[in-house]
């Protein structure tokens, strides 16, 4: 027995079902698209992918100019009366820089936890996504399932829920999306990171295994390491986020420790130069901003070598002028 407003897997199709043409019902499912005022319609709350004003948006934008918008952003109706957006929030920007008022939609009945699953499912199709948009995809798309499954959500050290199969929601998961149930749970993880040290990951700046571990440090460690990060231009490799989370996890780790760790010479790091500070500070314009100091000292650099070159070819014009 099915749950009230939801349809079973096993019902009878109805007599229009079986009456009516397939033209027909394409033509009934068009009705069901609107234009729908775009100041009426609000994000998806905490949307894990983000929507950027790059070369494909504006793409996206010349071509609804030309054409409209080709395939109807997926709507759900909140409590309020307003609409929400499941699926389109990159069409929903491109109509808004088109100079649009409204957004080709189709209205669908949907509860929250429907609507996230949809919502993962539609975005998992694009063709690129960073790895903390498919980690928060990932977390919101699981705690839908586990709640969808009766188990109450709880943050703990294996996300999973059971379903009334027996299988975990991890398992699920991996079956829809390709990914092993450990690959997801490393996903998951990394939501737990702080920003800088997730946009490190994004950027393909720190792999994704030393990320996991440093997701179980709590927030203050994690700025200690991405401050010696900052200070030594490397990040961590595997084995010392090992060594720092089992530190932790013993109540022996350290801000003095993790600087300890961070200054060990990788074996694949290579050998970086190494200025003394003060003396170069006493060389450098009081005013100059740090940030600044390496585009000055390369500027200064090539303006010496170019005056060089310019002093040897003076000294080679007279001597051949003798």
């Amino acid at each position: 027995m099915t749950s009230k407003g939801r349809k079973s897997d096993f019902d009878l199709p109805t007599l229009d079902d079986l009456f009516s043409t397939q033209q027909e019902r394409d033509e009934a499912k068009l009705d069901k698209i609107r234009d729908i005022p775009i100041a009426e319609i609000d994000d998806f709350p905490n949307h894990p992918f983000q929507v950027r004003d790059d070369e494909d948006m504006l793409q996206l934008v010349e071509s609804i100019k030309e054409h409209g918008v080709m395939t109807p952003a997926v709507l759900r109706v909140k409590d309020d009366g307003r609409f929400e957006i499941v699926a389109g929030h990159r069409r929903k920007r491109a109509c808004e820089l088109a100079g649009l008022d409204t957004l080709r939609s189709e209205v669908k009945h949907l509860s929250r936890d429907e609507a996230t699953v949809y919502m993962v499912e539609s975005n998992f199709q694009r063709s690129s996504i960073l790895p903390s948009e498919k980690a928060f995809a990932y977390k919101m798309r699981n705690d839908a399932m586990k709640r969808q499954t009766g188990r109450k959500s709880k943050e703990n050290e294996s996300p999973v829920g059971i379903d009334l199969s027996g299988k975990q929601t991890l398992e699920l998961l991996g079956e829809n999306t390709g990914d092993s149930r450990n690959q997801i749970h490393r996903y998951i993880r990394l939501t737990y990171l702080i920003p800088e040290l997730l946009q490190l990951v994004d950027e393909g700046k720190m792999k994704m295994r030393p990320a996991v571990e440093l997701s179980y440090l709590n927030v203050d460690f994690q700025r200690d390491v991405l401050e010696n990060i900052e200070l030594n231009d490397c990040t961590p490799s595997h084995a010392q986020t090992i060594r720092m989370r089992r530190l932790y996890e013993e109540h022996s780790l350290t801000p003095e420790v993790i600087a300890d760790i961070m200054c060990e010479q990788k074996p694949n790091q290579r050998e970086r130069m190494v200025f003394n500070g003060e003396r170069m500070r006493k060389l450098l314009p009081r005013d100059l901003p740090m940030n600044k100091t390496e585009d000055y000292i390369c500027e200064a650099i090539a303006f010496y070598r170019k005056h060089n070159r310019e002093h040897e070819q003076s000294r080679k014009s007279n001597r051949d002028a003798r």
